[in-house]
């Protein structure tokens, strides 16, 4: 099939992937753009996961002020090499990571970072909400189980849905990053800072 190099043009500057890689998911796909674009997200999770045993021991910490000096993040954000840290991608994505964490306030980075206390007193709290509903004990504990697994979501920074596309999460964000850049990326921490909250 021919691919009209105006649409590999096009899916080039939408998804930063290479002219061959863009042409051959527009084959696979038979021209269609959104298509060959899930083929390219799928294709770019599979090289990520590759990539993620790999040490990430350089990066960057990078600190995002939000308008009027009240808010504002630092973020440690990691990858292999000291040439990828200094690249424009490389810290668009930190700017991208620290405003999300700006906006969203997350508790953690993953699930396991949550203190399992927080967790048993929202578990207590949905258990209490679902029983007063007086619906029958399995109803309830699918009702308890839905609303731990939003909790998580909500709370968690890789689980959290990215607030410039709300068609991926900071996982899926992050695996495209890494399959772009071809190095392995960690969040390896942060901390958020707001002018009258307590830490």
């Amino acid at each position: 099939m021919s691919i009209d190099a105006k649409l590999v043009r096009d899916l080039r500057e939408k998804t930063g992937a290479g002219m061959m890689d863009c042409k051959k998911a527009l084959v696979e796909s038979n021209g269609d753009i959104n298509l060959a674009l899930d083929f390219l997200r799928k294709s770019g999770i599979a090289k990520a996961e590759k990539k993620s045993s790999r040490d990430a021991k350089e990066g960057i910490i990078y600190s995002y002020i939000h308008n009027g000096n009240k808010l504002g993040v630092m973020l440690e954000l990691g990858c292999e090499t000291d040439f990828v840290a200094k690249t424009d991608g490389f810290i668009d994505l930190a700017n991208n990571i620290a405003m999300q964490i700006a906006a969203t306030n997350p508790l953690a980075i993953n699930e396991e970072n949550i203190d399992p206390s927080i967790i048993a007193k929202e578990k207590e709290i949905y258990i209490d909400q679902a029983k007063a509903t007086g619906k029958p004990d399995n109803v309830v504990d699918k009702i308890v189980e839905g609303k731990l697994n939003k909790f998580v979501e909500d709370n968690c920074l890789m689980q959290q849905t990215f607030i410039k596309n709300p068609e991926q999460n900071i996982t899926q964000l992050l695996q495209e990053s890494v399959a772009k850049i071809g190095e392995n990326i960690t969040i390896n921490r942060f901390v958020r800072f707001a002018i009258g909250e307590s830490s």
